[in-house]
């Protein structure tokens, strides 16, 4: 055993790991978190999170902080970008919180992080330790070792990979790799007057167009105006290299209606980032490794559960360990009973959703349009699967995300 030796170890400090670290380290856990940037942050700036978010912001005792500063939007709205045509809106005001019991807001990562980060450090059995870059992992019998690339090793008797899609720690459990298929997203907020003129305040907006779309919401107050541009790139899909450049961003938005066009206009964020996901995975965990997050089940961001689903694996994976005490390997397989189906449902359902949205071919497009146009703002029951809490939960995803894009 090293001298450098924690019961539990957290490598990654996003959403994920910083949430897990406080679950755990309230059971009363001696719990080290690692992250090998200098400093605490997220990428990108905007984050819708669910009513499942909320609840488990509240359950974590965060969530008035977060609504400090957070927008709980009126409504969402899916726009033809082509056309500018208001296909459907979704009501987020009472009804919907009243329905699930939580509201759907929108926040600025930053932010979320602060609020997290401010618990974190309050907590005794707990600490936080940057410029840490993991190097290699191995499991030691009754301990797991850990090389980081200054040369220090640690040991652990549990290690948690909350260090997102390429994860190192993940290694221990399977040699899988994300998959990109040219998702490419634009990111970048403008301050709100910019867009006032043309774009409610109030809502979340979601324009669809053929390989494309773009996603933009308040968050801040309503003092900043988040916008997502994503694209499905022609040049990757063709084998070139000059691949999600604001150039093709131009190019592939050229044709849409003109609040389309301005707002984009305004992303001036460099190239864009790859977007990748992975396949779902029959087990997260092995020996004395366990996985959250994205490390997990990355997913494309198109039913916008990546850190919802992280939030909800900190609380199983906190509420598994404190059931189980020492025995890791039943506190293991209970996390795992609880979360990788739910969470593989959703990386399995956000793929062809994301199809749908940017579907090129005339006729899905049109079912598409008009199955958006038949639905009333509060009906809820397509979401039910994502947002009720599983003891309320008895409709399988399967069949009712089955019309959200196979219309």
């Amino acid at each position: 055993m090293t001298d450098n030796h924690v019961e539990m170890l957290i490598a990654g400090g996003g959403i994920g790991g910083l949430a897990t670290a406080l679950a755990v380290a309230r059971t009363g856990r001696q719990v080290h978190l690692v992250e090998r940037a200098p400093e605490f942050g997220e990428i990108g700036a905007g984050l819708q999170l669910g009513p499942n978010a909320t609840r488990a912001l509240d359950q974590l005792g965060l969530l008035d902080g977060v609504l400090e500063t957070a927008v709980v939007p009126r409504r969402g709205v899916i726009f033809d970008a082509a056309t500018g045509e208001k296909l459907t809106t979704i009501d987020f005001g009472e009804k919907f919180r009243d329905h699930y019991g939580y509201p759907y807001i929108v926040t600025h990562r930053r932010d979320l992080l602060d609020v997290l980060l401010a618990a974190c450090r309050k907590e005794e059995n707990l600490t936080l330790s940057n410029n840490r870059t993991l190097a290699a992992v191995r499991e030691d019998g009754d301990q797991v070792l850990v090389d980081f690339a200054d040369g220090d090793q640690w040991s652990a008797d549990i290690l948690v990979g909350a260090d997102g899609i390429k994860s190192t720690v993940r290694t221990l459990i399977d040699d899988t790799q994300p998959v990109f298929n040219g998702h490419v997203a634009f990111r970048g907020t403008v301050p709100t007057a910019h867009v006032a003129d043309f774009i409610s305040q109030e809502d979340v907006a979601l324009w669809i167009g053929p390989g494309l779309h773009l996603m933009q919401y308040p968050v801040r107050h309503g003092e900043l105006y988040n916008q997502v541009a994503v694209i499905e790139s022609d040049r990757f899909a063709q084998g070139r290299d000059d691949w999600g450049t604001q150039e093709e961003l131009a190019e592939m938005f050229a044709d849409m209606c003109e609040p389309v066009r301005r707002s984009v206009g305004m992303i001036d964020s460099g190239r864009g980032t790859p977007i990748s996901d992975r396949d779902p995975s029959a087990t997260w965990s092995s020996g004395r490794t366990v996985l959250v997050g994205d490390a997990a089940h990355a997913m494309l961001q198109y039913l916008g559960q990546g850190a919802c689903q992280a939030l909800e694996d900190a609380l199983s994976l906190a509420d598994n360990l404190d059931k189980e005490g020492h025995d890791h390997v039943r506190a293991f397989s209970g996390y795992e009973s609880e979360r990788v189906d739910r969470a593989s449902d959703c990386q399995r359902a956000a793929r062809p959703w994301g199809a749908l949205w940017h579907t090129r071919d005339e006729t899905t497009l049109a079912l598409r349009n008009r199955y958006f146009r038949m639905r009333t703002a509060d009906d809820y029951s397509e979401f039910d699967w994502l947002y009720l809490p599983a003891e309320h939960n008895t409709k399988g995803q399967s069949n009712e995300t089955g019309k959200l894009y196979h219309v």
